[in-house]
């Protein structure tokens, strides 16, 4: 079977292609691929080397041929005018009376579509626009509508962890995140600090997730009573990296301890609140109902 690739266009689309004319490629290599009734240019992202099963309708076309010098350059030319075309664009927009964004315009390497990404709250009847763009720029037109996690990864840009977006660099599909998998973390619960560029969940909040899970269910639940090797007190909160209870004393100093060092434990009704991480958490955290809209995502998504 042919090698397999991931190819990544304009605006971080991505799409698998099978290298059916065994051209060698190396990764960072621009390559021009099977499209839509023409030829795309984009990058090698990596070598597919685990085996995937594809429907008969998602089967993915081929790498045509590495892209040349002059290939690179129209590559860069129709980036400025895909500029220039989203201006024009929005003005058209405007004149139709439409309520949408146009977030990113994207043609064809070959000139033979242009696809035209935008967000709307509601559904919009655009078919006099596309009559009307298909007139201007004598192409076959899509309009595309996409959420707003897809409208981060076609702008970019950077987290608050100072590197660039997951959804730019490894994520292919976006996958459902909810304010639980913060609490699961004992995160505070402000929109500020769990919300991407997006304004929706983090999507690293599901990275780690299932190790704190799996170290919460070992240990007896924070308010708990217990018994350790070095004295009584009760559990405050879980050390999830170092996989210690904290445990505050009977005469308030505190305890570090491990699952084997705990002997035995018993409910008490005290809930011992963390002292200063309590605090800083309580200051942070807003209303469940401002949250809601974090959990939503949008049903029109794009997976590419």
């Amino acid at each position: 079977m042919a090698e397999l690739y991931l190819i990544e266009f304009k605006g971080s689309r991505k799409e698998y292609y099978f290298n059916k004319f065994y051209h060698n490629l190396l990764i960072t290599d621009f390559v021009i691929t099977q499209a839509d009734r023409g030829e795309d240019l984009g990058r090698v992202l990596k070598k597919i080397e685990i085996e995937v099963s594809f429907s008969d309708s998602n089967r993915p076309r081929s790498i045509l041929r590495k892209a040349n010098k002059e290939d690179y350059e129209k590559f860069e030319s129709l980036k400025d005018r895909d500029l220039g075309y989203k201006n024009d664009i929005v003005k058209m927009i405007r004149r139709h009376g439409l309520v949408m964004k146009v977030v990113d315009v994207e043609t064809q390497h070959d000139g033979n579509k242009m696809t035209i990404f935008f967000t709307a709250d509601h559904r919009v009847d655009f078919r006099e626009l596309v009559k009307e763009l298909a007139s201007t720029y004598k192409t076959r037109i899509e309009l595309k509508q996409i959420g707003v996690r897809d409208e981060a990864r076609r702008i970019g840009g950077y987290g608050i962890c100072g590197k660039e977006q997951c959804c730019n660099t490894f994520i292919k599909n976006f996958e459902p995140i909810s304010t639980q998998h913060a609490r699961e973390q004992d995160l505070p619960m402000n929109p500020a600090k769990i919300s991407g560029n997006c304004g929706r969940l983090l999507c690293c909040l599901k990275y780690e997730v299932g190790m704190y899970k799996k170290v919460k269910k070992k240990f007896p639940q924070p308010g708990k009573r217990v018994t350790t090797k070095v004295g009584d007190g009760i559990i405050e909160r879980i050390d999830y990296f170092r996989e210690e209870a904290i445990i505050r004393g009977e005469n308030h100093q505190i305890i570090r301890a491990k699952l084997e060092d705990i002997l035995k434990s018993e409910h008490t009704f005290t809930k011992v609140k963390s002292s200063e991480s309590e605090a800083y958490k309580k200051e942070l955290e807003v209303p469940d109902a401002d949250l809601s809209s974090l959990d939503d995502l949008d049903d029109n998504s794009e997976v590419n």
